[in-house]
């Protein structure tokens, strides 16, 4: 049927094209084309089209034919419908039912003479979005679309008539149709090639037909550095253009200082199909300075923040786009093909914040956010993320979880865990796929569609729960659970052990009841064997042994209570801590994971000792007339005081400590080739201050007793019955007479508790005893913080009330703290806040010690 006669609106570039005469238009390998010879040929094709205008669909591909019906179309004021040449054609030839089918090679099948649609007078081009292909929606361009792209982009890059272009990206594609068409308006020519930027003949045919710019989307710079583009000698450079999605700063930085020292700028530039191509570009001298950028409106646009309730900050919003590029609307039948103008504004989905001087940079993506557990998870951040990590991966997801497919032969244990710990997430909701290559577009965009058709079956994790206590033997998945759970770690599989997992002389007391109860005794080198290896020994056996540690810990602080309530007067309890500290520090801590994992533990362990304490000092001194904020601090040990809390701020200046010498390469690997001779080589240092070597009687007590914690870190790594004999030689050596006169008990019970730590791993013990011991244990360093406010309330009634109150204050704080910690932060997330709080303790050093002690 036929369908009334539409205005006949061409595009100027396209139909203007013989003004430029004999400049060269199109160079190939076989030859070069010139702009008479060019516009020639597109005439001779419009003509065939005809002046009734239909909907012609192209199968668009870097030839000299497929260019030429593309312009002819558009000079005829033929509406086209460019498409891959591949079997997406067929989907939208079904939907779109084209009047006419063009293949790259010029061939015309023309399926009716009068178009069987309403074609709206202002619409020219139809391109799937977002570089998507075989989508049925599609966006609708006009002519001034094409024309005023063409030219904003021909400003901006300053495109000269002797300016070559190669068609690094396919013309169906709206960045590489952009070049043709910019290049085109200006009289520029075009080297029109299919060839890859890792094929040699590319390059060849670049410097043979004097190159001078090119256009990439990331993936194609990942390509240039595999071919040493970097080495190249391409005298004829201008520029090169980066778009098609964020290139790491790093990358940008690079590139641009690569261009510096070769003679050619890197133009980092920001659009979408929607608005025809481009909407903001980074001037050439702003890039080294701001690679993060997307930089300025294109001439004749304009950009806007739209407020975000999600993402708070004045500077901070929606970008929006406002210009004569901005797509008629959408189409998503033939129907549509009759529309005009349905949108004045391009809402870009970008999260976008406005720098200094009017430069724009995109930080998230509103619509590709994921909402998953109540958080808020942008894929883009996951890849720039595992990119750190030099990992390859696109991610993308639905409501029911995340799915990450990484390149190469990463290991998809280790992924699934750097993303639960970005991410916040389960492992059972995140899918990990090693793939030879990742799935694109043919126009080099990521293919995340084909990523969330992966199979999502590699890995399924039941429901964190505690493990049975059960006589019979134990699945392996079931203490892969129990370990979730004690450890608060979404990733975890048979092949992990205690210490892999991040485990801590906090986790350890729990962790290893928990084992004791599900498979009887344990072997003294459980922390460090995989899941898998741990099996119960006898499934008759109900004997019970505890740790030695464990128990230490235990009755230290029953100790440490009951005799500064003076229930009875057994000191030495605090220092027999300090030697277990030395020693779980150097089993939980000093692993053979790399430096940057190490110090990363140690900066957890600090924040989860420091942030507590800090909380419930605070709270202290607000409630109380005894405590003062400064007291907060955990600095008055530092600054020469004495203070109840001495025990807990030398735990934080020595995890300090132990932070700083992490990050030295040398002493690390130091500890590494000798681990007890590096902590023997530590004790000189500290018995300086034991011994009072140069004169410092008024140390406080924290700071002179620095040297039982290298003490218990030699124990632990005394493998052999000479260096255990070694170690006892020195406790015996430097304990007696470290206390003064009339201290004879309390160096015993030192003596006695750190002998019992070097040489027995664990004694005999029932279940119940166990549990209790376990209890304290664990809080023994939050009794330790909290019995100072409990006992005085008390005392004066009952000092066994007073004690089993502190106790049981200890352990309900313990609880607390590690719940609110779980919730409120992740892992990575816990280790900037260790970082930021050593960066600020750091800081105080350099203040003046206050001028009066406000400790009782």
């Amino acid at each position: 049927m036929s369908r009334p006669h539409l205005e006949f609106r061409p595009v100027p570039f396209a139909r203007d094209l013989a003004k430029y005469a004999d400049r060269p238009a199109v160079v190939t390998a076989e030859g070069t084309l010139s702009y008479r010879e060019l516009a020639a040929r597109t005439a001779a094709t419009a003509e065939r089209l005809g002046t009734e205008r239909r909907l012609v669909l192209l199968g668009g591909a870097d030839t000299v034919d497929a260019l030429v019906v593309y312009l002819a179309a558009l000079a005829a004021g033929h509406p086209v419908l460019l498409v891959p040449h591949d079997r997406s054609m067929s989907s939208l030839i079904d939907v779109y039912d084209p009047d006419v089918v063009a293949l790259p090679d010029g061939t015309l099948d023309e399926r009716r003479p009068v178009s069987a649609h309403t074609l709206h007078p202002d619409l020219a081009l139809l391109l799937s979005t977002s570089g998507s292909t075989g989508a049925p929606k599609l966006v609708r361009l006009s002519q001034e679309n094409l024309q005023a792209n063409a030219a904003s982009i021909a400003e901006y890059l300053d495109i000269r008539d002797g300016d070559r272009a190669a068609t690094t990206l396919p013309m169906y594609y709206c960045y590489g149709l952009s070049v043709i068409n910019s290049h085109l308006l200006r009289g520029a020519g075009l080297i029109l090639t299919d060839l890859s930027v890792a094929d040699d003949c590319f390059w060849t045919l670049f410097r043979d037909a004097r190159g001078t710019s090119l256009a990439g989307v990331p993936y194609t710079f990942g390509l240039l550095d595999r071919v040493g583009f970097a080495d190249m000698r391409l005298p004829h450079l201008r520029y090169v253009t980066q778009a098609g999605g964020r290139l790491a700063p790093d990358h940008v930085a690079r590139y641009a200082e690569l261009g510096r020292r070769r003679g050619w700028d890197l133009i980092v530039m920001y659009g979408q199909t929607e608005a025809t191509a481009r909407m903001a570009y980074l001037p050439p001298d702003l890039v080294a300075s701001h690679p993060q950028a997307i930089g300025v409106p294109v001439p004749g646009g304009s950009l806007r923040l739209e407020p975000l309730p999600d993402w708070p900050g004045v500077d901070t919003g929606e970008l929006v786009y406002t210009g004569p590029n901005v797509m008629l609307g959408y189409a998503e039948g033939s129907a549509d093909l009759a529309l005009g103008r349905t949108v004045h504004e391009l809402r870009t989905g970008d999260v976008a914040r406005l720098l200094p001087g009017g430069l724009y940079e995109v930080v998230g993506r509103r619509s590709r956010f994921l909402k998953l557990y109540g958080l808020r998870i942008d894929p883009q951040s996951v890849e720039a993320m595992l990119a750190r990590h030099g990992l390859a991966a696109l991610c993308t997801g639905d409501d029911e979880g995340l799915v990450v497919a990484v390149a190469g032969g990463a290991d998809t244990r280790h992924v699934r865990r750097l993303v639960a710990a970005e991410c916040g997430l389960p492992a059972r909701v995140i899918g990990v796929h090693a793939v030879p290559e990742l799935p694109r577009h043919s126009t080099g965009k990521p293919d995340r569609p084909a990523v969330l058709r992966l199979a999502r079956s590699e890995f399924v994790p039941a429901r964190p729960e505690p493990a049975p206590a059960r006589r019979e033997p134990v699945p392996a998945t079931d203490l892969v659970r129990l370990y979730a759970q004690i450890l608060d770690r979404t990733a975890v599989t048979e092949d992990d052990s205690f210490v892999d997992l991040g485990g801590d002389s906090l986790s350890y007391v729990e962790m290893s009841l928990k084992l004791e109860e599900a498979l009887g005794t344990l072997p003294a080198d459980w922390p460090t064997r995989p899941i898998r290896d741990l099996r119960r020994s006898d499934g008759r056996s109900r004997r019970r042994t505890l740790e030695t540690g464990i128990l230490l810990r235990a009755v230290a602080i029953v100790l440490i209570v009951g005799s500064h309530i003076s229930i009875f007067t057994f000191r030495g309890g605090a220092h027999i801590l300090l030697a277990v500290a030395g020693f779980n520090f150097a089993r939980f801590h000093l692993t053979p994971s790399g430096r940057g994992e190490r110090r990363r533990r140690v900066l957890g362990a600090l924040n989860r000792i420091a942030v507590p304490s800090v909380i419930w000092l605070i709270v202290a001194a607000l409630l109380t007339a005894d405590y003062h904020l400064v007291d907060a601090l955990l600095l008055k040990s530092a600054f020469g005081y004495n203070s109840n809390y001495w025990f807990i701020e030398i735990i934080v200046y020595i995890l300090l400590a132990m932070a700083a010498w992490l990050s030295v390469p040398a002493l690390d690997r130091a500890e590494r080739r000798a681990p007890f001779g590096f902590a023997l080589a530590l004790l000189p240092a500290a018995l300086i201050v034991r011994y009072d070597f140069f004169g410092l009687s008024d140390l406080p007590d924290a700071i002179t007793a620095l040297w039982i914690f290298p003490l218990g870190w030699a124990a632990a790594k005394a493998a052999t019955t000479a260096r255990r004999s070694l170690v006892t030689v020195v406790v015996l050596a430097t304990v007696p007479g470290y206390f003064g006169s009339g201290e004879t008990l309390r160096e015993l019970i030192v003596i006695g508790g750190v002998t019992l730590l070097i040489w027995i791993p664990a004694l005999p013990s029932t279940a119940l005893f166990n549990r209790l011991a376990g209890l304290l244990a664990g809080a023994s360093l939050y009794i330790y913080l909290v019995h100072w406010q409990i006992y005085p309330l008390l005392d004066h009634y009952s000092g066994l009330l007073a004690l089993l109150a502190s106790l049981a204050g200890g352990v309900a704080y313990a609880s607390a703290a590690a719940r609110i910690m779980r919730k409120a932060s992740n892992a990575p997330l816990r280790d900037r806040r260790a970082s930021a709080y050593a960066g600020f303790l750091l800081r105080r050093y350099t203040l003046k010690p206050p001028t009066t002690d406000s400790t009782r």
